[in-house]
């Protein structure tokens, strides 16, 4: 075999199988060369030419020895990282490193098979993760290798022909009206009751709470904005955008809001006078005797010590998002202003999240419509 000249490429035998290689540029100092193994010279022979003509048509050139773990790495550092919230590119890279690259890592992308990725989620699930937790490996899986095939890394995304565990509906456990009354009157004089009042009186997420500041605020009109969301990021509190474009809202407050944010500005003002130079001005409304965000933690602790206090049912802090939609759908509130009130996405979020109050919403638009149709002229 002779010298092969520039973008020629080359085939030759070795044992059993047959190998094509081919250079096709210089990229960072270093010659970009790809390789393809086949058991027949036919075979390699039409990769050849394929890779050949891509490349010269100006098309993407596979590289068949790039593994899933270096795909995966790269598609995490140059299109995941860019595009999402810091909280979740932590998230989906502990998958990534966790899961997925310990057991795919060293599979040639180009080979990863459906059976495979199947066969890691049963795997997943029988070795004692959560549905949920497996459901989130194959969603990270799946969407990484969306972009394998939009780069034309892949043919097709062999995730998607995977079937991951069904995940349960959690179980929604809010307070009712006589025990939300009762917290209301537990939490009276509490350092953080205005906190608390806002969360269940607007349905605000506990990071959107955190990172409200008193510029969001406008208590004479009674209107509060959400603007961004707190969230600790390498153990520094930091101020990012919510969550999704619809978390960006304005709200309406109600009375007992505003009157607990009126009472809790004032008792900031008397710490910020105690503080004197130890204030930490960063104009946030739930913040410490010295001006600094409230730790979620701290926030969180703080709850559940009332709860236990006065005993009452042991809820999550998130309880209290779900106690206020409940109130809003049971007061027959429209269910698309309750999905505007929460940042919901979509009106489908909203009904499918509190399925458990939409039979009495039946039952009510019964009532009314038996009271509209049989309605006698008086």
């Amino acid at each position: 075999m002779g010298r092969r000249g520039s973008n020629e490429g080359s085939i030759r035998q070795r044992g059993d199988r047959w190998e094509a290689r081919v250079t096709i540029g210089w990229t960072g100092g270093k010659y970009v060369r790809l390789s393809h193994y086949a058991p027949t010279r036919a075979e390699v022979q039409q990769w050849l030419v394929k890779t050949l003509r891509d490349h010269q048509q100006g098309l993407p050139v596979t590289d068949t020895r790039l593994t899933v773990g270096a795909y995966l790495e790269r598609w995490l550092t140059e299109v995941h990282k860019p595009a999402v919230r810091p909280s979740t590119y932590r998230r989906c890279q502990q998958i990534v490193d966790l899961h997925l690259i310990p057991d795919l890592g060293r599979t040639r992308l180009s080979k990863l098979t459906p059976e495979q990725v199947q066969h890691l989620l049963n795997e997943k699930h029988e070795g004692g993760l959560s549905a949920c937790t497996v459901w989130h490996i194959h969603a990270v899986l799946r969407a990484a290798l969306n972009h394998a095939v939009r780069w034309s890394l892949v043919n097709r995304n062999v995730a998607c022909l995977a079937t991951p565990p069904r995940v349960p509906r959690a179980d929604i456990h809010p307070f009712d009206p006589t025990e939300a009354r009762a917290f209301l009157e537990a939490i009276r004089g509490h350092r953080l009751e205005a906190l608390f009042v806002t969360a269940m009186a607007t349905g605000l997420r506990q990071g959107e709470l955190l990172g409200l500041r008193w510029r969001d605020l406008d208590l004479e009109q009674a209107t509060l904005a959400v603007r961004h969301a707190l969230q600790m990021i390498g153990g520094k509190p930091t101020l990012i955008e919510p969550k999704s474009a619809t978390s960006r809202r304005t709200l309406v407050l109600p009375a007992i809001a505003v009157t607990a944010l009126k009472a809790h500005r004032q008792q900031q003002v008397e710490e910020r006078l105690l503080a004197g130079p130890e204030w930490v001005e960063g104009d946030f409304v739930f913040a410490s005797s010295v001006g600094r965000p409230l730790a979620a933690s701290w926030v969180y602790r703080s709850f559940k010590k009332l709860l236990r206090n006065h005993g009452m049912r042991n809820l999550r802090f998130h309880d209290l998002r779900h106690t206020a939609a409940t109130l809003l759908l049971v007061q027959g509130v429209n269910p698309r202003v309750a999905m505007q009130m929460l940042g919901h996405s979509n009106i489908s979020l909203t009904l499918n999240t509190y399925s458990h109050v939409v039979p009495g919403l039946l039952a009510d638009a019964a009532e009314r419509m038996d009271a509209v149709l049989t309605a006698t002229e008086g």
